[in-house]
């Protein structure tokens, strides 16, 4: 699915507001098994206990949206010490062998958003290099984004689980607001490749129900390459993985803050090539599949017996997708999850039968 800049308009705001859902056991015991559930020295409410905090302002003295953190002195040494030992479990699975020249520079509290996080800078001592990593509140929603984006995306995620706190890893990359102001006019911003890209990361979303990537929750990674650079759109926001009711909200091409992501591609590509990227896109997903049939079966049973939306949201979506693919097998689905594997089956059917053809390895 691909619009005109002129149909590919802003299709309703997700909720302001979406509700926390609990980590429940088959969730928990899914993240111990793959080593994602650890016992931490610290959790999320520990942090709340700050003194005072001062917006943060980034180097052009503009508003960050982040405060900076202060704390009694005991209270600074306890959850130093702790917080660098977080990091070593993030990052060397506990390992402490370096963590004497490891402090915590900073801790900041993002007020905006739906998960208020709190974003940990850690410096190395000897070189001033710097790293962060960020303490939310645990959300299955999110859990449940996170795990998808490990398994069906090009990107591996490192994230920890324990009760009522989820640690993420820092996912490096240029906001995609941020790159619109800064790099779009760039002479050499290559913008065919860039707009390919985002036709892939559109069809990414869809097909596997991640919503609200509007251009403050992508990042844009660029590597150079032979002659040239080449871009990857990387998803940072989880909160919303199957919540909403509406299709478009799945579907990046249709947020106002991406039109200038939309107009690129309408400019520089046309229908055909569009099509080609699309279908590029949904070949390499149903190989990730593939190769990791078993552990996205269960996740998705899990999913499938959990509640993360509300029931108005699920029906309206499951009769939206029917619609949309002719396809009235959607409405018997009685959960978000079961609409995450039914979207699947429906988008990567054709290339899950061609490589079943191909290689003989993978039975539905």
């Amino acid at each position: 699915m691909y619009l005109s800049p002129d149909t590919a308009v802003e299709a309703g705001k997700p909720s302001r507001k979406k509700p926390f859902f609990p980590v429940r056991e088959p969730l928990s015991a899914y993240l111990r098994k793959h080593g994602r559930d650890v016992k931490l020295p610290v959790g999320y409410k520990d942090l709340l206990h700050f003194r005072t905090s001062i917006p943060l302002k980034d180097k052009r003295g503009n508003d960050t949206l982040w405060e900076t953190c202060s704390y009694d002195l005991r209270e600074w040494e306890f959850l130093a010490e702790k917080l660098v030992f977080i990091y070593a479990i993030l990052k060397t699975e506990g390992d402490l062998t370096f963590a004497g020249h490891l402090n915590v520079a900073r801790i900041d509290f993002c007020r905006f958003g739906n998960s208020q996080p709190f974003r940990i800078r850690i410096v190395n001592k000897y070189n001033d290099n710097y790293d962060h990593y960020y303490i939310k509140v645990a959300d299955a929603s999110r859990v449940y984004g996170l795990e998808l984006e490990h398994l069906l995306s090009p990107n591996r995620i490192t994230f920890l689980a324990d009760r009522h706190t989820l640690v993420e890893e820092h996912i490096p990359g240029i906001p995609g607001d941020v790159f619109v102001e800064q790099y779009f006019q760039d002479p050499f911003t290559n913008k065919i490749r860039l707009a390919k890209e985002f036709v892939k990361f559109n069809e990414r979303c869809f097909v596997r129900l991640l919503g609200d990537m509007r251009s403050y929750n992508f990042v844009v990674e660029i590597t150079p390459d032979i002659e040239d650079y080449q871009y990857r759109i990387r998803a940072i926001d989880f909160d919303q993985q199957s919540y909403e009711g509406r299709m478009n909200l799945y579907l990046p091409q249709f947020f106002k803050e991406n039109n200038p992501y939309v107009d690129l591609v309408m400019r520089h590509l046309n229908r055909s090539s569009i099509e080609q990227y699309q279908v590029e896109e949904r070949t390499i997903m149903a190989y990730r599949v593939v190769a990791a049939r078993f552990r996205l079966m269960e996740l998705l049973n899990i999913m499938s017996a959990d509640a993360i939306s509300s029931s108005p949201k699920l029906l309206q979506l499951r009769s939206e997708l029917a619609a949309h693919f002719g396809a009235p097998v959607f409405e018997r689905c009685r959960s978000m999850g079961q609409l995450v594997k039914r979207q699947l089956k429906q988008t990567l059917q054709k290339n899950l039968l061609y490589i079943q053809k191909q290689t003989g390895s993978f039975r539905d």
